[in-house]
């Protein structure tokens, strides 16, 4: 069976020129539409939308199917979308487990009252932070089993969330991409939604993992620039909230839907906090424990 860590379950493979190129260029489509943010006036919201949401999706599924397979990574987009749809959906209708909300038009055609682009952003996002707890913990390399399959699950719902914390009020209160009934106590969001968020997150990354332990013959990916353009699409959804602060891009104040009025700087500071304090250390160690990893292997 091998050592300790079970490398000698896992099947090695190397990435293709193809497969570089196409995680590159959704990752620099990917910038792109952050910078084209900061221009609602002049380019089609939905294609911003399009472009941060989109590429992120596509970039999950060719990275996984690198690490996982096929089977692997449609086993995780079916949990990831599956269990995020259902949570969306029956909190549209219940109020559980974010709080009570409508979608507007702004993020496109929806299905049962839930935008098709709003369930993609499940993907791209929880692929990308269930990579970076991967790294965190130290297990790139490592079956699933024992405690991992739950410590993974419980950072990588923490990373996740982190995203949702930076980003919700700028949708929500100022974007009103969606708008939540009774506003809320953290910029017109109520903390309903992040508790949702996480439970949400843990769920399908509970259900992933266990997928992962019962079938552990993960192939073993050597490339550090495989790993480091995760990294990067996380770090770069984190510096690309501090691009929000251009002048005229959002009206001085904004009032949510219980009435109660928000100045916008508070809400912009907010974000770029969550981004700066939550997201981008977490992007910093996987990084860091990334480079010691290779050093280690390097020195072995």
């Amino acid at each position: 069976m091998g050592g300790a860590d079970g490398g000698s379950m896992m099947g090695k493979t190397g990435v293709s020129r193809r497969q570089s190129v196409v995680l590159w260029a959704t990752f620099l489509v990917y910038v792109a539409g952050r910078v084209c943010q900061q221009y609602p006036d002049r380019i089609p919201v939905l294609a911003i939308v399009a472009m941060q949401v989109l590429t992120p999706a596509i970039f999950a599924l060719v990275h996984g199917k690198i690490r996982y397979g096929v089977r692997g990574m449609l086993v995780f987009t079916g949990f990831c979308m599956g269990v995020g749809g259902v949570s969306e959906s029956l909190s549209l209708r219940t109020g559980f487990p974010f709080g009570h909300y409508v979608f507007t038009g702004l993020m496109g055609p929806k299905v049962l009252d839930l935008p098709i682009l709003l369930v993609l952003a499940y993907l791209g996002i929880g692929y990308c932070s269930w990579v970076l707890g991967r790294l965190i913990l130290g297990y790139r390399d490592k079956p699933l089993a024992g405690m991992r399959v739950v410590v993974l699950p419980l950072l990588a719902g923490l990373i996740m969330t982190a995203w949702d914390l930076s980003m919700d009020p700028i949708w929500a209160t100022l974007d009103r991409a969606w708008i939540w009934r009774d506003g809320g106590s953290f910029y017109g969001v109520p903390w309903s939604n992040f508790a949702g968020w996480y439970l949400t997150a843990f769920v399908f990354y509970l259900a992933f993992s266990l997928y992962c332990r019962a079938y552990p013959g993960q192939r073993k990916v050597e490339s550090p620039g495989y790993w480091r353009v995760a990294i990067l699409f996380y770090g770069v959804c984190a510096v690309g909230n501090l691009l929000v602060f251009r002048p005229g891009l959002f009206p001085s104040a904004a009032v949510d839907a219980a009435g109660r009025q928000w100045v916008t700087g508070d809400i912009l500071l907010a974000s770029v906090l969550v981004s700066l304090l939550g997201m981008t250390p977490m992007a910093v160690l996987a990084w860091l424990r990334l480079n010691r990893s290779e050093a280690g292997l390097a020195a072995g």
